[in-house]
């Protein structure tokens, strides 16, 4: 009986994201090969990697045993000794157009046929870069978030001519790194950054209209709807306010700013139909009527574990030294 073989993926770009997914997939069970513009560059990228491995075990944040798995199955290469062999490979260099269109060129000459390349691109259409690409239909988005070893979520972005027998392949490759995808569909920004940029320009419009400073804001935001976010979106989270209630809020809003806070038209339609959330059994997420209490009590329990989670870590040292921030 023979043991069986690891996965062979490739990391292209060994900077801080890039070496930050290196270290989750050989993590998972995989050999990883980094490359980056030439050797000496992988080669320095790996060492950092396993140096932090090492605090990051110290601290308690990796296995103890991590930096020697690191050591072991992350190896340094030239794009064109690293990619060959690879059946998984994650492009991770800058976020310029032309640079990574030269790099999964790249990629595409060295890669085995049927390899599946992934772009950790947060925000140029994965239909763009798939240009570059020979095969494309092996080709899509797959964007973990800084910092890669410590944020769960990963966009999973498919282009019109992804195959679609490759997106559960990667679902599957991620899945044993203990994080958790989404599908989004080849969007200008995909979802994480259009919801991140709209809440930081609305953040800077309160700022600039004398509303609030941005220490205020900031602790707003950490402190109520901010504080829910780990546990529920904003659509688990409107359908437990009651949709009604947001219904009314916009057209509270609107009296101030008619075109900026225009209520949704799906918002609109599931109160006219009388879904109106958690307390009617039909909103965004068809939450059950019957499972409103278990729902309520998950809800408190997890806001209460949470609070004790700050307090036990305290507050993060923004503020300069010996300056404590003020606690909510």
């Amino acid at each position: 009986m023979t043991d069986t073989p690891r996965p062979v993926y490739a990391v292209v770009g060994s900077g801080y994201m890039g070496g930050g997914i290196a270290q989750m997939l050989a993590l998972s069970g995989a050999d990883v090969r980094i490359a980056d513009v030439d050797l000496d560059v992988a080669q320095r990228n790996r060492e950092r990697l396993i140096g932090e491995a090492k605090q990051f075990a110290a601290d308690g944040l990796f296995p103890v045993d991590a930096p020697a798995v690191i050591a072991e199955r992350v190896t340094a290469a030239t794009i064109e000794d690293a990619v060959p062999g690879a059946s998984f490979i994650e492009e991770a260099v800058p976020e310029k157009i032309e640079i990574k269109h030269a790099t999964l060129r790249r990629i595409s000459e060295a890669a085995a046929p049927d390899a599946v390349i992934g772009s950790n691109t947060s925000t140029i259409l994965i239909g763009r870069l798939a240009e570059a690409v020979t095969r494309p239909e092996r080709f899509l988005g797959v964007h973990f978030s800084n910092p890669a070893p410590f944020i769960p979520g990963v966009e999973l972005i498919p282009h019109a001519g992804t195959d679609d027998a490759v997106i559960p392949v990667v679902e599957r490759i991620v899945a044993a790194t203990g994080k958790e995808t989404a599908r989004v569909k080849d969007a200008t920004g995909f979802v994480l950054n259009r919801l991140q940029y709209a809440l930081f320009h609305e953040a800077t419009q309160l700022v600039e209209e004398g509303v609030a400073t941005p220490e205020d804001i900031d602790t707003i935001v950490r402190t109520t709807f901010g504080f829910r976010l780990p546990f529920f979106g904003p659509f688990a989270i409107a359908d437990m306010a009651g949709l009604d209630v947001y219904a009314f809020c916009y057209a509270s809003l609107q009296t101030e700013f008619p075109e900026r806070f225009a209520t949704p038209r799906i918002l609109d339609d599931l109160v006219s139909a009388g879904k109106l959330g958690t307390k009617s059994g039909a909103g965004f997420l068809d939450v059950p009527a019957d499972r409103t209490p278990e729902l309520v009590a998950y809800r408190n329990k997890a806001y209460v574990a949470m609070k004790k989670l700050l307090q036990e870590l305290g507050p993060a040292p923004i503020a300069p030294a010996g300056e404590e921030p003020r606690q909510s």
